[in-house]
């Protein structure tokens, strides 16, 4: 992760959105949550004690809790937490599509992506996409089924796509 990405998240944690949950039981999911450097953990930023952090990535290492073999198949029951994560991670997933609607399957709520759209290319160990605001809302709602309510280009450097968005309990 970047640090613009670390900072895009902090805002979205100070935001009004995440008023109603504030001092109340909220589990967090960070897809593709391995630090290669201590402070480049989105955990840094959940300061509410009764929030947890729940690091997954498909190896082992710093910030990592749960390990999946399965880039389209978590190991969690449907609706598992209450917010679903991913920084600098979906650029780096072949199947977008899968990816996605695997993220959906496993929120009961909200959904917070970030991701570069611009950059050079960096292989970890695939570097497969740029997305813009368009793309990642169609990600959101036509592909994921979730209801959109943000898509747009980080405010700090444009370099980033953050979408974010809720899920529509039936």
């Amino acid at each position: 992760m970047h640090y613009n990405s670390l900072y895009a998240f902090n805002d979205f944690i100070r935001s009004n959105l995440l008023d109603p949950y504030r001092n109340k039981k909220f589990k967090i999911l960070d897809v593709g949550s391995l630090s290669i450097k201590k402070a480049n953990s989105y955990k840094i930023c959940i300061k509410d004690p009764l929030w947890e952090y729940v690091g997954l990535d498909i190896i082992l290492g710093d910030n990592v809790d749960v390990v999946s073999n399965n880039l389209y198949k978590y190991p969690f029951e449907d609706n598992s937490f209450n917010l679903v994560i991913s920084g600098s991670t979906l650029e780096h997933v072949e199947d977008m599509h899968a990816w996605v609607k695997e993220v959906a399957r496993i929120t009961n709520n909200l959904v917070w992506i970030n991701t570069v759209n611009t950059c050079k290319e960096h292989r970890h160990p695939v570097d497969c996409w740029r997305i813009f605001p368009d793309g990642m809302k169609f990600l959101l709602s036509d592909v994921a089924g979730l209801e959109v309510l943000s898509s747009e280009r980080s405010t700090r450097d444009l370099k980033d796509t953050i979408g974010i968005a809720r899920k529509i309990l039936k």
